[in-house]
Parts: structure tokens; C-alpha cells; sequence
């Protein structure tokens, strides 16, 4: 039985057979049951054999006379155990042995009137001890099929030697239920502890397939890989769902596949936008470095010999800045190329802060790192490293002289690492925010725009982005990077 439902119902339909079972065993433990039987008709043989002493103190002349009166005393047997079922009695006295008997509920063919033979050694030792005593006495004595219950009580007489007796037996059947009570009960504590145990073998087998989803869910959760396929585990509830999860994990992957490939779509289309709009950029950055040594070169051919090496040197400096833009455009237009690899984090920032010290320095900037964890992370140490060195490029060429640059990393949740470059500066003018990261959006006469621009490639590249955050006062600018690169 493999359903979880059936195996459960069936358990329910065997206890409540079970208490079933009980019940019964109960009320028949209630009504048939031989001690009941023994102490009801202990108390009936005791009752009627007071009654009769009591009857025979109020009866007999006194003082008592030297002979018991075996008329009388058969008169009160009669009267008193006739209100008795099924208790006999008799008057016994040590020198005269059985002097009087009575059975009148007796429900024989006849009328019984003799002292049942196997039970006289028995009664005569009761009587002999209640009249040396003095004392009532009760003796029960049992049998296989049935108990025999006789009670004695002193009577009055000279020499302390008469006595009243009384006799009842239980039911034969209410003995023999009491082994049937035995073997029910204990037939009853193996069903229930074989109930027990079956059921502990349910929930812990159940408990053991759910640890070990469990265990496998965390497993591939701490590895930060893809939705794991869950193993069958046999229970047909929980292979249902294993299924369903198996299902949904093969659509959420193809759904992931569809939307990488649409990313890495979004990628290319926003780099052919951005080559688009770069077109009037460059036109524009080139034009002006050729005019102006154009314009020096003319002045240098009609001037002196001696005032041709300014002019040079400014030519020069023009085109060092059509190499450095040249070399931007380069690295923004061909694709990144990740070579990922564990890096130790807390170093390679160090890195990144020594890498701008030496311009922040000349700038009068602090920079500080914060940094608690995580130790490690999983990304191209060197395309994020000209990232970070462009974002603290421009933090300290914004920040105000005395001013503050803040370099931190974190996890903001347990698939992001986030890099932070914060600065106390004026801020990204508004009417700049909507194309920051475009190509050539600069607020700087002598910027190319295009370090945020290759940033936000390394983070796209990598499967994060670039997000700018304004501050009061400065600017932040947030790599929200993948904890772990696929």
C-alpha cells in the first residue's frame, strides 16, 4: 500500500475497531465480572448470615437455653434465606454437628435438604472458628469454573459452640469470562501496540522522504545553483508533488533559458542603440581635437621656429586624447569576454583603493572601504576591476576637495553582491539622469562620458546592472552582481 491517504485510513478504520473492541470488552468486563460476582455474593452470604444470628438473639428465650431449638432455627433459615437467591445455610453446633439446613430458592426438581457433602469439612472448620471466636467469618475459596463463598456467625449458647452458616456460588460462566477477559486484553495491548508501532513506522518513514527533499532543496540553495530535480520517493501523495515541483522546475528553467537569452538580446540591442547614438558623439569628440590642431598647425607654419614647439606639444596632448578615445570605444563596442574566477574579496578591494589613491591624494579626497563580508566572491576579477576604477575615477573627480569617497561591499540578500561607490559631491544634475549611462552624457568639459557606460556593460556582461542612487548630498552608484556568476 503505497497511498498515504489508504495507508492512514486504514489505520483510522483499525482503531476504531479497536475502541470498538474495547467498548465491548468493557461492558462485558462490567457485567460479567468475576469479582463483581465474588463481592456481590460475599456480601448476600454475610447479610443473611447476620440476619440470622440477629433473628435468633431476638427469638431465643433467656437466658439460652442448654439445647438449641432446631424448630426455631429451621423457621428462621427458612424465613431469612428465602430473601436471598441462591445462598443456602444451616445451623451447626460442635457436639450435634449439623443441626438445622435450608435451601429455599433452591431451583431444582426437588426441594434440597441436605448439606452438600463436598462442602462440609468446610463449613464445619467456618462454624467451629466463628463460634470459638466469636466473630463473624468469611471464607472464599475458588475454583476453575466457579467460586465457593460461605460465611459463619456465632449464635447464642452456653457453650459457645453453636453457629449460623451461609453458602452461595458465583456463576460458572462469569470464571470463565474472566480468562476470556485475560485474552481479549491482552490480544487488545498487541493490536494497539502493533497500531503504534505501524504508525511510527508511517510518520517516520514520511519524515525521513520529507528530510531528505528537504536536505536537497537546501543543498542546491546553498550551492546557489539552478532549481534541483527531486528524486521519487514511493509515498504516492508526495510523488504528486514531487512531480508537480519537477514540472514547475523544467518550466522555471526554460523560462530562465528564454529570459538569459532575451537579456543577452537586451544587451546587443542597447549596445547597437548606444553605437547609434554614439555615431553624433564621436563626430562631434573627434571634430573638435582635429580643429584645434588644425588651427595650431596653421599658427605654427606662419609663426617662428621658436614658437613651433608649443604648438606641437599641443597637437600632441589632442592626440593622446583621440587615443584614449579610441581605446573607450573599443572596449565599449566589442563584447566582454568573462574569464570568472573565487576571488578574495576584502584584497581585491584594497586593490581597487590604492589603484585611485594616488589621484585622490592630488585632489584632497579621502577614500575609505567598508568591508565585513562576504570573504568571497565568484566574478572576473579584471573587467570588474576597470569598472570599480571608473566609478571611483569619477566619485573623486566629483567629490569637493575634503570631501569623502566611500568604497563598500555586501550582500544584500543571499543571491546579490553589491558594490558601492559613494561620494559627498553635488550630485548627477537632473537634466543628465535620464541618459547617464549612455555614451558620451557627460556633465564635464573634458569627459568622454563613456567610463559609466563601460561599467554598466561589465555589470549587464556579468549578469547584473549599474544603478545610480542620489544621496543627501553626493551620489551613489550601485554593481549589483550575481552571488555567484553561471
Amino acid at each position: 500500500m503505497k497511498s498515504l491517504r489508504g495507508q492512514l485510513l486504514f489505520f483510522w478504520v483499525l482503531l476504531f475497531g479497536m475502541c470498538a473492541a474495547l467498548a465491548v470488552v468493557m461492558l462485558t468486563l462490567y457485567r460479567s465480572s468475576a469479582g463483581a460476582q465474588v463481592a456481590a455474593g460475599r456480601t448476600a452470604t454475610e447479610q443473611s448470615c447476620r440476619a440470622i444470628a440477629a433473628r435468633y438473639a431476638r427469638s431465643a428465650t433467656a437466658p439460652a437455653p442448654a439445647q438449641p431449638q432446631v424448630d426455631l432455627l429451621q423457621v428462621l433459615l427458612q424465613l431469612v434465606l428465602v430473601e436471598a437467591p441462591h445462598v443456602e445455610g444451616g445451623v451447626w453446633q460442635a457436639s450435634g454437628g449439623q443441626l438445622a439446613y435450608a435451601y429455599p430458592t433452591y431451583e431444582g426438581s426437588g426441594v434440597k435438604r441436605d448439606v452438600p457433602a463436598a462442602e462440609q469439612p468446610l463449613i464445619a472448620e467456618m462454624a467451629q472458628l466463628a463460634a470459638r471466636t466469636q466473630q463473624p467469618q468469611t471464607d472464599v475459596v475458588r475454583g476453575s469454573r466457579e467460586a465457593l463463598i460461605v460465611a459463619a456467625c456465632p449464635l447464642a449458647a452456653p457453650g459457645n459452640d453453636l453457629a449460623a452458616w451461609t453458602m452461595t456460588r458465583t456463576n460458572g460462566g462469569a470464571l470463565a469470562a474472566q480468562d476470556s477477559l485475560r485474552t481479549g486484553l491482552g490480544v487488545l495491548l498487541l493490536l494497539v501496540l502493533a497500531s503504534g508501532l505501524w504508525l511510527g513506522f508511517i510518520l517516520l518513514r514520511g519524515l525521513r522522504h520529507v528530510q531528505r527533499l528537504e536536505n536537497r532543496l537546501a543543498q542546491a540553495d546553498a550551492d546557489g545553483g539552478a532549481m534541483p530535480e527531486l528524486p521519487r520517493t514511493g509515498v504516492r501523495e508526495l510523488d504528486r508533488i514531487v512531480d508537480g515541483f519537477n514540472h514547475y522546475r523544467q518550466r522555471f528553467e526554460e523560462a530562465r533559458a528564454h529570459l538569459r537569452a532575451a537579456a543577452q538580446q537586451r544587451s546587443r540591442d542597447q549596445r547597437l542603440a548606444a553605437l547609434g547614438r554614439m555615431t553624433g558623439g564621436i563626430a562631434h569628440e573627434i571634430r573638435n581635437p582635429i580643429a584645434t590642431m588644425r588651427l595650431k598647425a596653421e599658427n605654427a607654419l606662419a609663426a617662428t621656429p621658436e614658437k613651433q614647439g608649443e604648438a606641437l606639444r599641443v597637437i600632441v596632448g589632442q592626440i593622446d586624447r583621440l587615443d584614449g578615445l579610441v581605446q573607450s570605444l573599443l572596449a565599449l563596442v566589442q563584447p566582454v569576454t568573462l574569464a570568472p574566477v573565487k576571488v578574495e574579496l576584502h584584497r581585491w578591494l584594497d586593490e581597487r583603493v590604492a589603484a585611485v589613491a594616488p589621484k585622490a591624494d592630488a585632489a584632497g579626497v579621502q577614500v575609505t572601504l567598508q568591508h565585513d563580508r562576504p570573504a568571497s566572491a565568484v566574478f572576473d576579477p579584471v573587467h570588474l576591476a576597470r569598472a570599480v576604477d571608473n566609478l571611483l575615477d569619477n566619485a573623486v573627480r566629483h567629490a569637493p576637495r575634503g570631501g569623502h569617497v566611500v568604497l563598500s561591499a555586501l550582500q544584500p540578500d543571499a543571491r546579490t553582491l553589491a558594490i558601492r561607490v559613494d561620494d559627498d559631491g553635488p550630485g548627477v544634475p537632473e537634466s543628465l539622469q535620464a541618459s547617464l549611462f549612455e555614451p558620451f552624457a557627460t556633465g564635464r568639459a573634458d569627459g568622454t562620458g563613456l567610463g559609466l557606460a563601460l561599467a554598466r556593460e561589465v555589470a549587464l556582461a556579468h549578469g547584473g546592472d549599474l544603478h545610480h542612487m542620489p544621496l543627501t548630498p553626493g551620489t551613489r552608484f550601485e554593481l549589483e552582481l550575481p552571488w555567484r556568476t553561471s
